[in-house]
């Protein structure tokens, strides 16, 4: 699976996710101001959806779209396309 060939880099990606939540954790904790904890709410967000377009890239050209298998079908040109997209979106 492409989650256990890229886990070393995914379980980087959660660590920092999981870094990030505890700031939050401990600005909440320290009572600092509501622009703060949005700056790092906002941080985390960013990183969960870096994970987020991370594992849906590798699925979509994983599991829905194998090039090697139908090199002329022009599915790899749509699921680039796809992953373009979703990239925007998760921003």
């Amino acid at each position: 699976m492409h989650t256990i060939k890229n886990k070393t880099k995914l379980m980087a990606r959660v660590r920092r996710i999981k870094g990030q939540a505890e700031a939050v954790e401990r600005a909440l904790e320290a009572e600092l101001g509501c622009a703060d904890i949005l700056m790092l709410v906002a941080s985390m967000r960013g990183a969960i959806n870096g994970l987020t377009a991370e594992v849906m890239e590798d699925h979509i050209r994983n599991h829905i779209v194998d090039p090697a298998k139908d090199p002329k079908s022009g599915g790899a040109q749509g699921a680039s396309e796809l992953i373009e997209v979703l990239r925007t979106y998760l921003k």
